[in-house]
């Protein structure tokens, strides 16, 4: 069954079970379309979401060290190569410390489209930060759990594994998230995920951060031995504000 056969089955299903409409158009102006080759937009292979900006965080159980060399990030394909002492090599861009210094604030809507990797030890995400928190998570993906996607407001200590037969290894997937004030939600394609019941502060903001973890091994598997490289590509990503 095609990707796009099994989200409109996801549909059908759950509203013949629970009657859930499908997201709205998000209203509002569009005020972020990610250009991954901008240097005005994005900072590549620095982020303070890391211990001193980088370029590993061991204690987050992660083999990265982030790279700012353009064949990682910059097309838009995040890629990881083995590196160093048992360290990765890995693509990360954030829009923190960039020219435009975009934030996401409560009330935008997030949307994107991601191919998710196939190779165990692959962990992309697409998050938020700012200033030691602020995390967002509108994905985390393991190829090990083929099928799942981990879905989290830090701010509030909610998350979610959304299952679905669409959610597998190579497969696109479609995401949005609705940053609100009363619920963060999460929708995958085209069928509500996770309705988190906390929000978000009237003040919050983050920056984004798109980016392509290695797994050490402690909670997800790491690289199998003789693997050469890791990715998964963003094709979309774009902000809604009303």
């Amino acid at each position: 069954m095609t990707d796009q056969a099994l989200s409109v089955f996801g549909r059908i299903r759950q509203r013949l079970t629970g009657a859930v409409p499908g997201p709205r158009r998000p209203r509002g102006r569009l005020v972020f379309t990610a250009d991954f080759s901008s240097t005005d937009q994005w900072v590549a292979g620095r982020s303070w979401a890391y211990p001193n900006g980088g370029p590993t965080n061991p204690g987050d159980h992660k083999l990265d060290h982030l790279v700012s060399d353009p064949a990682y990030s910059r097309r838009g394909v995040f890629r990881a190569t083995p590196g160093p002492d048992g360290t990765w090599y890995a693509g990360l861009l954030t829009t923190e410390g960039s020219r435009d210094d975009f934030m996401v604030r409560t009330g935008d809507v997030l949307e994107a489209r991601v191919r998710l990797p196939r190779e165990v030890g692959a962990w992309p995400a697409i998050w938020t930060w700012w200033e030691g928190g602020n995390e967002i998570d509108a994905f985390e993906y393991h190829p090990d759990n083929p099928d799942l996607l981990e879905l989290s407001n830090h701010m509030s200590g909610a998350g979610h594994y959304h299952r679905d037969p669409a959610i597998r290894p190579g497969a696109w997937v479609n995401l949005r998230v609705e940053l609100g004030a009363r619920s963060v939600v999460w929708w995958v394609n085209g069928v509500r995920a996770f309705t988190d019941d906390a929000g978000l502060d009237s003040d919050w903001r983050a920056h984004l951060i798109v980016n392509l973890s290695v797994a050490d091994g402690t909670y997800h598997p790491a690289p199998e031995p003789g693997r050469t490289s890791l990715s998964y590509e963003v094709r979309r990503l774009r902000v809604h504000r009303p």
